[in-house]
């Protein structure tokens, strides 16, 4: 086979290789658990919530589909199995664990953040470690999604809360305050 010659050597592809499967195993299991609660999710805010998580897991599907390509252009392979994601992920599964849409809500809200502080990480990385501004724009991308999704998310929850009854709770919510 050929040797790659981008003007990246080896030891930098494969670090950035490493931090895009470390994204991708974070993404899967994000798809998993947003999948799993457009399923599970009922009550009053059934409706929004499922055609939201609908839109982000479709979304984060075609996101891993990038992730995936662009560890093969830079000549990797890209993680493929469960065993892989769950090894690489900072994500953890809700297994056995179904909270009310409310609970649902948070659960993703936490996730999308980790996966946005991670992302900074990994830019910075990339950019700074590796010398690839093309995988450090690319995942730029990618986290503005992310931080679009989990500002939809927080939207949701934020301001009067709804109990999982329909009932509004005086137990409210104080928007995130800018310093």
């Amino acid at each position: 086979m050929r040797p790659l010659n981008i003007g990246l050597s080896q030891e930098q592809r494969q670090g950035v290789i490493d931090l895009l499967n470390r994204d991708l195993s974070d993404a899967y299991l994000l798809l998993i658990k947003t999948k799993k609660y457009h399923w599970d999710v009922v009550g009053p805010q059934f409706r929004s919530l499922h055609q939201m998580w609908e839109e982000h897991y479709n979304a984060l599907t075609e996101n891993i589909d990038a992730m995936a390509e662009r560890v093969r252009t830079l000549g990797g392979y890209p993680i493929g199995t469960a065993e892989g994601f769950l090894k690489y992920a900072t994500i953890k599964e809700d297994a056995g664990s179904l909270p009310n849409a409310y609970g649902m809500v948070e659960n993703l809200v936490a996730d999308h953040e980790l996966v946005i502080r991670n992302m900074r990480d990994h830019i910075d990385r990339c950019s700074e470690d590796f010398h690839d501004q093309g995988t450090a724009d690319f995942l730029t991308g990618l986290m503005e999604q992310h931080e679009q999704i989990a500002w939809m998310l927080r939207s949701f929850i934020e301001g009067e809360q709804i109990k999982p009854d329909g009932k509004l709770s005086s137990d409210l919510k104080v928007p995130v305050e800018m310093k």
